[in-house]
């Protein structure tokens, strides 16, 4: 029998999950067109920007860095840039991974504590680590997957004047 999950992890998952629905919510509807259509001058779109909340956010932060999965670390010098995905992958693979990753993640963190410690720190990277508990990550993930929410919101608009209210 397992225990319930600790019940600050509990709310910082439900705080997460709202910032997830936000993500998938506002591109609900848009075709793959839309979806692939870059929106800045910086050239991502829409379909990008989910994939990099898929491998560089969710798995990076959870299975690699808060959790040490061997597999995720091995993989992820695999892909050079996940903000582009490649002509041949289909949309709703980008979303179903996406959807996936959250729920990996949510396996995982379940698991755990607010104070369990990180597991993985790229320091040839990033130098020493600035996060230090599992807590650290999922505020870190938060804050990360609402500020790109914010990004698709403009992107929408900007494709189709699609707006999402979000009311508190």
């Amino acid at each position: 029998m397992t225990s319930a999950p600790d019940p600050e992890i509990r709310t910082l998952l439900s705080v997460l999950d709202g910032q997830r629905r936000h993500v998938l919510g506002i591109l609900d509807g848009l075709d793959a067109d839309g979806l692939r259509r870059p929106v800045l001058p910086s050239g991502w779109s829409c379909l990008g920007l989910v994939q990099h909340l898929a491998l560089d956010v969710e798995r990076f932060w959870f299975r690699a860095v808060a959790f040490g999965d061997q597999e995720v670390i091995g993989a992820l010098d695999e892909i050079d840039n996940a903000w582009q995905v490649e002509p041949d992958v289909r949309a709703v693979d980008v979303l179903d991974r996406y959807r996936a990753e959250a729920h990996l993640a949510d396996t995982v963190v379940t698991a755990a504590t607010a104070d369990t410690p990180l597991v993985w720190w790229p320091r040839h990277l990033f130098g020493e680590p600035h996060l230090h508990t599992l807590r650290d990550v999922l505020l870190h993930v938060i804050t990360e997957t609402a500020c790109h929410a914010g990004h698709l919101d403009a992107a929408r608009e900007l494709i189709d004047g699609r707006r999402w209210m979000v009311l508190t």
